[in-house]
């Protein structure tokens, strides 16, 4: 077994145990965290398959802005578990047989005759100069513009609805309303106060900071 080899099945350990985190943590915070994880396993795995700039993408994207972004809304949201835990044996005949059925899909891929794992050669050599990057653009960009731009929307309604969760109304919290701000006249940030005029010939008094006139040259 040579070393790439090993760090293949390394990280495809870690990448397993993590994933199965994801959904058995108690905490969901945990979850989150271990979410983390198993996107810089698979991080790691599309490293070894030669696809640079996916790895790089999924590490900066997903888990240095999306994960984080997920993080502080669960961190955010005060979550009950216990009152979550009460629906588990409600939707348990539901999710079952969605699990069982999505196991034998992903058995049937691995095993089966057109999808086996002796039909997938180890990635080639790639010539000097190769850029995964252009190879990657002139792809996305052609045959599937239409799904990657789906995907943006989609991205970025996860990301509004997210910051729509966290904008609910707390007691003992300070905000702004700017219909408040909006509606604001004079009258009401500005108080005119009428005030007698000193009388003539009265010196106003000295003030403390002043300084001393310097002496006279004699």
């Amino acid at each position: 077994m040579n070393f790439q080899a090993v760090v293949f099945f390394t990280l495809a350990t870690v990448l397993v145990l993590s994933a199965l985190r994801v959904i058995t943590a108690r905490n969901p915070v945990h979850a989150v965290l271990f979410l983390v994880l198993s996107f810089a396993s698979a991080a790691g795995l599309w490293m070894l398959l030669h696809a640079e700039f996916l790895a790089i993408a999924l590490i900066l994207v997903y888990v240095g802005a999306v994960m984080v972004l997920f993080l502080f809304v669960v961190m955010m949201l005060d979550i009950n578990i216990d009152r979550l835990r009460e629906g588990f044996w409600n939707i348990l005949p539901i999710a079952l047989p969605v699990a069982v059925l999505l196991l034998a899909v992903m058995g049937a891929t691995l095993m089966g005759p057109y999808f086996g794992l002796s039909l997938r050669p180890p990635p080639p050599e790639v010539a000097e100069g190769y850029s995964n990057t252009r190879e990657i653009g002139m792809v996305l960009y052609t045959e599937y513009l239409y799904p990657f731009e789906l995907a943006a929307v989609i991205l970025l309604v996860a990301i509004v609805a997210a910051i729509a969760l966290t904008l609910r109304t707390r007691k003992n919290t300070r905000g702004i309303d700017p219909a408040v701000q909006v509606a604001a006249t004079r009258e009401g940030r500005v108080r005119l106060v009428s005030m007698r005029s000193e009388p003539k010939g009265v010196s106003a008094p000295p003030q403390e900071n002043a300084q001393a006139e310097p002496p006279q040259p004699k």
